[in-house]
């Protein structure tokens, strides 16, 4: 027998708590989009807006308006300096910009090691991490991380589609279309941030029109996701580069994961006409696959929590993005994507009982 730290035959009412959870949701991303657009969108790391990353230790404390002012004296422009890891660490975190394109790691590091030689003589340091992007470099990997979250989700919905309604044309042909628009889009030079989003919206729409009822579940659940998380890097101001990145696409696998177990219940439960109306199926779905869900989340969480705790300044960032990720992708998973099949079809259809396999 399988470990049930919820009872199996709970019978919680999650759909009819739907519109609390719509509403929570929509406070969320209400919170999430207003506070992107205050701030002008995320606030980009050096991979993705160019400049210059700096970790730097120190023998003994120093002050950081003596080593800031010793890294603007080296020709480097927009520093920001701050203690970085413990307080007997003695380390300091760099952030500044390019002054040009001719600017390469080893002239960077001569100019700071002559001027913290003069600021501090008597102070012993080791550079201990340097990381210079060009601002061309940093706006190319900034388009392409953009274009990894999208496609990412647009091939998910395409799966989930196939996977659940055997619709694989319909979805293929759908995603193929988009990813055309995209690359025309691209070759018109528009902003990627308003062709992903542009797209992002026409996903969801195609699905609503064309009937994908598991694929448009999962597209809502999985931008939900997605945003929550980078609504609450930009109301902390703190960085996106390509390990929060990492981070985000690491919460779409597991949402979906989440997703697909209810949603394959869902399937399960509609063949064998478990209860006699859609939303009693869907909560006995969530209720059956609930003792899973709860049991993976915890044992996830508390396994990066300690990566949060513990890990240091390095992956501080990227743990709580994932520690964000789960409890949101858990949330959605019940209370957004499972839900969303009644917007799509508020009744039991005939051929819904007899999906194939």
């Amino acid at each position: 027998m399988g470990l049930h730290i919820i009872p199996h035959d709970t019978r919680i009412d999650f759909i009819g708590m739907r519109k609390i959870a719509y509403l929570v949701s929509a406070l969320m991303l209400l919170v999430s989009i207003t506070t992107l657009v205050i701030n002008g969108g995320p606030r980009y790391g050096i991979d993705f807006a160019g400049g210059i990353n700096m970790q730097i230790k120190f023998a003994q404390e120093v002050d950081l308006t003596i080593v800031r002012t010793a890294l603007e004296d080296a020709g480097l422009a927009g520093v920001s300096v701050q203690n970085f890891g413990d307080n007997d660490d003695h380390a300091i975190l760099a952030r500044m910009g390019l002054l040009s394109e001719e600017q390469t790691a080893n002239s960077v590091r001569d100019a700071v090691a002559s001027s913290l030689k003069s600021a501090l003589p008597d102070v012993s340091y080791e550079i201990q991490r340097l990381e210079v992007v060009g601002p061309k470099v940093g706006a190319d990997l900034r388009e392409k991380a953009l274009q990894a979250i999208f496609y990412a989700v647009l091939l998910i919905a395409t799966y989930v589609s196939g996977r659940f309604e055997q619709k694989w044309m319909v979805s293929g042909i759908m995603a193929v279309s988009l990813m055309g628009v995209v690359y025309v889009l691209e070759l018109l030079h528009l902003p990627m941030s308003m062709i992903v989003i542009a797209a992002t919206i026409a996903t969801v729409i195609l699905c609503l029109v064309l009937k994908l009822k598991y694929a448009l579940g999962a597209m809502v659940g999985l931008i939900h996701d997605v945003l929550v998380p980078l609504g609450l890097f930009s109301l902390l101001n703190k960085e996106v580069d390509l390990t929060i990145i990492a981070a985000f696409l690491t919460i779409v696998g597991y949402s979906l994961n989440d997703t697909i177990i209810v949603y394959d219940r869902i399937r399960e439960n509609l063949r064998s006409k478990a209860a006699p109306t859609l939303p009693e199926i869907i909560n006995l779905a969530v209720n059956q696959t609930l003792s899973r869900t709860v049991i993976t989340g915890f044992t996830t969480f508390i396994a990066v929590f300690a990566l949060f705790a513990l890990g240091g300044g390095v992956i501080h960032d990227f743990a709580l993005a994932i520690l964000v990720g789960i409890v949101i992708g858990t949330y959605s998973s019940i209370y957004v994507s499972a839900p969303v099949l009644l917007l799509a079809n508020p009744r039991l259809e005939s051929e819904e009982h007899a999906a194939p396999a």
